[in-house]
Order: C-alpha cells, then structure tokens, then sequence
C-alpha cells in the first residue's frame, strides 16, 4: 500500500512501548505501518533521569539522534558525546551504541534511522 495524502500525528497520542535497549519508544513514521514511501524510520524516544538505555547494534542501519529536551552522554563505540536540547547525533551502521541519562529531567530525542529500523536487525 502507498500512501499518497499527507499524514498528520501527534507524539502524545502514539502508545508508547519499551524498546530491547530499555527505552521507552513511540514509533512515529514507519514505511510498514502507513505505506509511506520512504527509506527511513522515526521514532521518538524518551529516558528517565539516571537511566541508561541498553548497549545495541543496528545492522546495516545507521542513526541519527535529534535531542529535544534534557541532557545525557551518548556512547557510540567507546567515544562518549555529551548531548544537550539542540544537538544531533550521527550513529554509523553497526556501531555499538548506549545513551545515558546524566541530567536531572527526562531525556527526550528522535530517532531516525536508515534504511528503517527493523528488530531482526536489531542486537542488544
């Protein structure tokens, strides 16, 4: 199915699920769900002061974290990257990658991931 009109959604009205990595995931924009032509996915995610998401892999899938809201240190091969509201986060395909939430609010960012994010392809 292709989709050929606009699509119109709002990140609160998306049920939220816990993602492998122990993130709390809604899956705005997926080619699977609404048949949009598109290559990639976006997600929007949300961590806890003082939590970490889980170490992971995406095969063959790089990532782009986009931080809205709060602060954390991103872990992406051993080289950490202290991320704030504003900044955007390139992940390389394969690489091991784990986010930490060291602020004091929750840490709120999309996720857009390319070619879209499939859990088969997915190691935790």
């Amino acid at each position: 199915m292709t989709q050929s009109a606009m699509i119109k959604k709002t990140i609160a009205d998306i049920t939220p699920f816990t993602a492998g990595d122990d993130t709390l995931i809604r899956e705005v924009l997926h080619p699977k769900n609404e048949g949009v032509p598109m290559a990639y996915s976006l997600a929007h995610a949300e961590l806890e002061p003082g939590k970490a998401s889980l170490p992971h892999r995406l095969l063959d899938r790089s990532e782009v974290y986009i931080i809205l809201e709060g602060e954390g240190t991103a872990y992406v091969d051993g080289q950490a990257a202290v991320l704030r509201t504003g900044d955007v986060l390139f992940i390389p395909a394969g690489a091991e990658q784990y986010l930490d939430n060291t602020g004091t609010a929750t840490i709120r960012f999309l996720c857009i991931v390319d070619p879209a994010w499939s859990k088969d392809t997915e190691i935790v």
